[in-house]
């Protein structure tokens, strides 16, 4: 593995059947996704409902084997093809935190009871007094105090943002590297939200964590992220430098996400996309977005576009965009980055 790369998935797809005894069929949730994760770095998944984000998330994880393709990660190679005793390893790298704090922990428990058995069960030689004192540690590190007061508390006696502190609080108990949040304020006031991604921040620094972060919301992404994934019906659409997404979108799906973000401060019209999105039962190969999208090619709807880089750091699965071109096909809009994005939110109007 080059560079400070700690996780690099490889054209990784996870494909569910139906089990249908007749016209058995396959779901595409992930197909052919390809990226790199730096350590330290907080990248943030985004795309709509149903767009195959978790399901990654959860490959990386090691809860889902891949239909094909390969995970690495630095220190442990291949995710999926590691043995009982090193996967255990792996867990312990490798934490989640969850979209429902309440769902997340058991409501027959005390919270010191939650915390105690996670530090013991990756360090069965801790004593009760250190699994305590660990377990107020943790309660300090994700700003419960006086610590005490929570150890006794069950989760129902706690507030939506103090559910998802202990949720935090658990993930650290046994030092992981890399923390998955799937959209991990969802569930909470947006102010509760706010505080629970500057304590993220704030780990991510303290302790040189690596984050993923799975969510639909693009405000999220910005506040958080360094870089940012678009994934469209199971695929990637675009990534590249949060700054860069954000300003200078290149896909017309992420056009589409930017210009439906609620924003106090813009003036634009509302903007309704056309179209629905494809069916992953055994999709065409061609582009997802076709039926949705106001610049389309004819090629698009027969060809499913490359991931082709247009700037350093910056990918874009759009014919428009790419240097692929065979011969006799329509002419690529440039070859590399255009001087300015092509696209703008005027071409959903």
């Amino acid at each position: 593995m080059a560079g400070d790369e700690l996780i690099v998935v490889d054209s990784v797809s996870r494909h569910f059947s139906n089990n249908a005894l007749m016209n058995r069929r396959e779901l595409y949730a992930v197909h052919e996704v390809s990226f790199a994760v730096g350590k330290g770095e907080r990248l943030a998944i985004v795309g709509e409902s149903g767009c195959g984000k978790t399901t990654l998330a959860r490959l990386i994880l090691g809860l889902y084997p891949p239909t094909s393709g390969s995970i690495r990660v630095d220190g442990f190679g291949e995710v999926h093809a590691l043995d009982r005793a090193t996967m255990k390893l792996y867990r312990r790298a490798t934490q989640m935190i969850f979209q429902d704090p309440f769902a997340a922990l058991n409501p027959a428990h005390q919270i010191g009871a939650i915390l105690r058995r996670a530090v013991r069960l990756f360090d069965r030689r801790a004593s009760l007094q250190e699994q305590e004192r660990r377990s107020v540690e943790l309660l300090e590190t994700v700003g419960l105090m006086p610590a005490g007061d929570f150890m006794s508390k069950y989760p129902h006696q706690l507030s939506g943002g103090q559910r998802q502190r202990i949720v935090i609080a658990r993930a650290l108990a046994v030092r992981p590297s890399i923390l998955v949040a799937d959209e991990p304020t969802s569930m909470l006031d947006v102010s509760i939200g706010i505080d629970i991604l500057n304590l993220m921040l704030d780990l991510g620094d303290r302790e040189k964590l690596t984050f993923i972060i799975v969510t639909h919301n693009l405000g999220q992404a910005r506040y958080f992220a360094q870089r940012i994934l678009v994934m469209y019906a199971g695929t990637i659409v675009e990534i590249g430098p949060a700054k860069v997404i954000l300003e200078t979108p290149f896909h017309p799906y992420t056009v589409l996400l930017l210009a439906t973000t609620p924003d106090p401060h813009a003036t634009r019209p509302e903007i309704r996309p056309r179209g629905e999105p494809p069916s992953l039962w055994e999709p065409k190969n061609a582009c997802r977005f076709y039926d949705r999208c106001p610049v389309r090619l004819d090629r698009c709807r027969t060809e499913f576009p490359p991931l082709e880089q247009v700037a350093p750091g910056h990918y874009v699965r759009c014919f428009h965009y790419s240097r692929s071109a065979a011969a006799g096909a329509e002419p690529a809009i440039g070859a590399g980055r255009p001087a300015s994005p092509k696209f703008g939110a005027d071409i959903f109007q």
